[in-house]
């Protein structure tokens, strides 16, 4: 398959496909003419990372776990231990978010929104942080 195809199949732009190659993570081989050729494991491959990149996994966490699908032998344990760390971070990330939105709201409802210049929003923002 050329890149092209394997770029519709996998849902991933060609250019992240190159990149993919680029950093090991894909190593399809070449033709005699040097063109890419992309076998169906290489397309799965690619999907998995897809997917894997949507659930907000690192490059590095995809690297390792592209190595866990790979081996027969792994335990699982290694798998949801990764796993459970990204969630940690994501949980995290979520906990920082709400944190976000909760002082921004509080300030968007306390700035008068009219003709004055007087604005909380500008004065949080200015204000020395401890």
């Amino acid at each position: 398959m050329n890149i092209g195809e394997v770029a519709q199949r996998a849902g991933l732009p060609a250019k992240t496909i190159r990149y993919y190659e680029d950093i090991g993570l894909v190593k399809p081989p070449r033709d005699a003419n040097g063109y890419r050729a992309f076998r169906d494991s290489d397309v799965h491959k690619l999907a998995f990372l897809s997917r894997a990149r949507a659930l907000g996994f690192t490059i590095e966490d995809c690297r390792t776990l592209l190595t866990l699908y790979e081996d027969q032998t792994r335990a699982s344990a290694d798998v949801k231990q990764l796993a459970e760390a990204h969630l940690h971070k994501i949980e995290d990330k979520i906990t920082q978010l709400q944190s976000m939105r909760d002082t921004l709201s509080d300030l968007v409802h306390s700035c008068a929104g009219d003709n004055r210049p007087d604005c909380p929003i500008l004065k949080d923002l200015a204000a020395e942080q401890p």
